[in-house]
């Protein structure tokens, strides 16, 4: 049994990085032709307000949570609670908006 129809609007967050343009590109190619992707650049998913107005504008069937904030070993580790907090915030407000 197939859990998702080609008919299914689905949302990959994180759609330009590296696990979710893979996600994208295999979704293409299984011929799911309603995808819906938005750039970091113009939704912050650490705002609550916004993640929830976007999913409540599109409408997904389906959302693939890839989105996450991202760096290298150097960033990681002078960094850890800012690349934590952000991708909780993250998750947190992609979950609560699918909730709604």
């Amino acid at each position: 049994m197939d859990l998702l129809k080609p008919s299914d609007r689905i949302y990959v967050a994180g759609h330009q990085g590296l696990v979710g343009s893979a996600i994208w590109r295999a979704l293409q190619t299984g011929g799911y032709s309603h995808l819906i992707g938005e750039a970091s650049s113009a939704l912050d998913l650490r705002d609550h307000e916004a993640t929830e107005g976007f999913i409540a504008t599109h409408k997904p069937d389906v959302i693939v949570l890839a989105a996450a904030k991202v760096g290298g070993i150097a960033a990681n580790s002078s960094h850890p609670v800012d690349f934590i907090s952000d991708n909780l915030r993250i998750q947190t407000s992609v979950l609560d908006a699918a909730l709604k």
